[in-house]
C-alpha cells in the first residue's frame, strides 16, 4: 500500500488521535504497520497463485486429478479468507481515520493535503491519501469478489469430479455383476437333450 510510503513508514489504517485546542493540530497515535502489511502480503499471494494457475491451465491437456482439484479448493479458501480480511482491514481502518478527520473538517476528503499532524518532522504527505485509500478499497473488495468466484468454481469442479468417479465405479461394479451372473447362469443350466435321443424307438 502506498499509504505507508506517503506517511513516512506509518500506517494510516486504524490511526487515531486528538485535536489540540492550543494550535489546532492533530496529535496522532499511529497504528501498527501490520494493518497495511497484511493487505500487501495478500496482494502478492494472490498474484503468485494467479500466475501459477494460469501457467497450469495453459499447459494442461488431460483432465485434472482429484488431488489437484482438492488443492485448488484449498487455495481458493485461503485466497477468500485473506482477501476478506484485507478488505475489512482497509475499510474499517479508513473509517477510523476519517472519523478523526471529520471532527474538524466537514468531510474526510477535504482534510487531504492539509498540514494537520503535530510535530511533523518527517514531512508527511497527506495530499492524495483519500484517492489512494478509495482505490485500495475498490481493489480489495474486487479481489474478494474474484476469490469468491474462483472458490465456487473450484468447489463445483471438485464435486463434479467426485460424482463422475462414483458413476464410473458404479458402472464398473454393475458390469462385473452382470458378467459374473451370466457366467454363473451358463454353468448352472443343464444341457437340453436332443429330440431324437429322448423319443423311444417304435421298432423295439
Amino acid at each position: 500500500m502506498n499509504s505507508t510510503n506517503s506517511n513516512s513508514g506509518h500506517c494510516l489504517l486504524f490511526t487515531t488521535g486528538k485535536w489540540r485546542e492550543e494550535d489546532g493540530m492533530f496529535d496522532v497515535h499511529w497504528a501498527s504497520n501490520g494493518f497495511c502489511t497484511f493487505p500487501l502480503i495478500t496482494g502478492i499471494f494472490l498474484l503468485i497463485v494467479s500466475l501459477i494457475q494460469i501457467y497450469r491451465y495453459a499447459r494442461m491437456k488431460d483432465e485434472e486429478s482429484f488431488i489437484a482439484l482438492f488443492v485448488d479448493v484449498v487455495l481458493g479458501i485461503w485466497m477468500l479468507a485473506m482477501s476478506i480480511l484485507s478488505a475489512i482491514f482497509i475499510t474499517l481502518g479508513f473509517i477510523v481515520w476519517c472519523d478523526g478527520m471529520t471532527e474538524r473538517f466537514p468531510s474526510c476528503e477535504t482534510s487531504a493535503g492539509q498540514n494537520i499532524i503535530r510535530g511533523d518532522t518527517e514531512k508527511i504527505n497527506t495530499s492524495g491519501f483519500y484517492i489512494e485509500m478509495g482505490t485500495t478499497q475498490f481493489g480489495a473488495w474486487g479481489a474478494f469478489a474474484i476469490s469468491v468466484g474462483i472458490g465456487v468454481i473450484a468447489l463445483l469442479k471438485l464435486i463434479h469430479n467426485h460424482q463422475v468417479r462414483n458413476i464410473k465405479v458404479s458402472m464398473y461394479l454393475e458390469r462385473q455383476r452382470l458378467v459374473n451372473q451370466q457366467h454363473f447362469d451358463g454353468r448352472s443350466t443343464p444341457p437340453i437333450a436332443s429330440g431324437n435321443s429322448s423319443d423311444s424307438d417304435p421298432n423295439k
